[in-house]
């Protein structure tokens, strides 16, 4: 927890979006609403708006670096991430293009178009996207017009700028990044591992290389450049990796209670969750295992809840599930952990229990 800033760090803790997002080297962000909160949760006293308008000066921007998902990653090395753990996921694209019935020129024709409507500036929603493709000829029936929006974005020609109301917006990569960092390959695989480690560390280098979808050789690569920058320690007798700043962390137990989102680095960002999660509550957190994952309730580091919310215009109704049985006081600090992502939303909140 500590090493995901959901705790005091050793280290100065960043308190921007951008050095957040930095922190950690991207952030699980297909679901907007939860990439903010995910934000917001590590910087206490920040509203919604905060985060928006840091989003909107390009503090940090959304793109798909990694396993064919969509993550926050700093504007400067959006570049180099799509060409270093994209590629594996690009390559695996053909297949997918067989299915929709598309070719690869016609993917890359649909980035070209949407290349020229974005040029100068230009900002479109997803639904003025699909119809610039589709004025040009270009089928987006079912899913053709996601995969060739994703494609255009795996491709580095766009990226997925801050919603504007509820309309998800797409902006050329090179004018929302103008200034890319380009590191050698090796450098990359260094930056990669360095920052996960820092970001989720004690973790294995067999959860590094899940979160980034890089092969066994380029992980074990990465870990070897990244070496200075990491300690090693022994969880449950398997070989960890962590910043070494970690080792100055304070020991004695710590009984917080969190309100989490439920795409949030806190699961996500591993492969093996089982010192997170009781394998008997995997079905309320990811039902169906279709890869949806609940907000969850986290106590000294393990979920004890889920949480779902309904927000309107005057309100934040939040109905709580417990997992495990929660006595009078535990409630009320969930209550009240609930209570900050409600003035996070600048709204109050109504705090339901679906075990009543």
């Amino acid at each position: 927890m500590t090493s995901l800033l959901l705790r005091e760090h050793p280290r100065d803790r960043p308190e921007t979006v951008a050095g957040v997002v930095e922190w950690f080297g991207a952030m699980q962000a297909q679901d907007v609403a939860s990439g903010m909160w995910s934000l917001g949760v590590r910087l206490p006293g920040r509203t919604a708006a905060d985060v928006q308008a840091a989003l909107e000066r390009r503090e940090a921007l959304r793109t798909w670096p990694m396993r064919g998902t969509v993550h926050l990653v700093p504007p400067r090395d959006a570049r180099w991430m799509l060409e270093v753990t994209g590629v594996r996921t690009l390559a695996g694209a053909q297949r997918r293009r067989e299915v929709l019935g598309l070719t690869e020129a016609e993917a890359d024709r649909a980035a070209d178009v949407l290349g020229t409507a974005l040029a100068g500036g230009g900002r479109l929603t997803r639904a003025e996207c699909l119809a610039t493709l589709a004025g040009a000829g270009i089928d987006c029936a079912d899913q053709r017009g996601y995969h060739l929006l994703w494609y255009a974005s795996q491709r580095g020609v766009t990226c997925v700028a801050p919603h504007i109301g509820t309309e998800q917006t797409f902006a050329l990569l090179d004018e929302w990044a103008p200034d890319p960092y380009r590191p050698e390959r090796d450098e990359a695989l260094g930056i990669l591992a360095t920052r996960y480690f820092r970001g989720h560390g004690p973790t294995t280098r067999q959860d590094f290389a899940g979160w980034t979808g890089l092969t066994a050789a380029d992980a074990r690569r990465a870990v070897a450049v990244a070496a200075d920058a990491l300690a090693t320690v022994k969880v449950d007798g398997v070989e960890a990796l962590l910043d070494p700043a970690l080792l100055d962390a304070p020991r004695a137990p710590l009984d917080d209670v969190l309100a989490l989102p439920g795409f949030d680095e806190y699961l996500l960002g591993y492969k093996d969750r089982a010192l997170m999660l009781d394998p008997a509550h995997k079905q309320a957190i990811i039902p169906g295992g279709n890869g949806v994952f609940q907000p969850t309730v986290v106590r000294a580091g393990r979920v004890i809840g889920t949480w779902k919310r309904t927000v309107t215009k005057t309100r934040v109704r939040v109905a709580v599930r417990p997992l495990v049985g929660l006595d009078t006081t535990t409630r009320e600090r969930v209550a009240a952990a609930v209570d900050s992502y409600a003035v996070f939303l600048g709204l109050p909140a109504r705090v339901e229990w679906a075990d009543c």
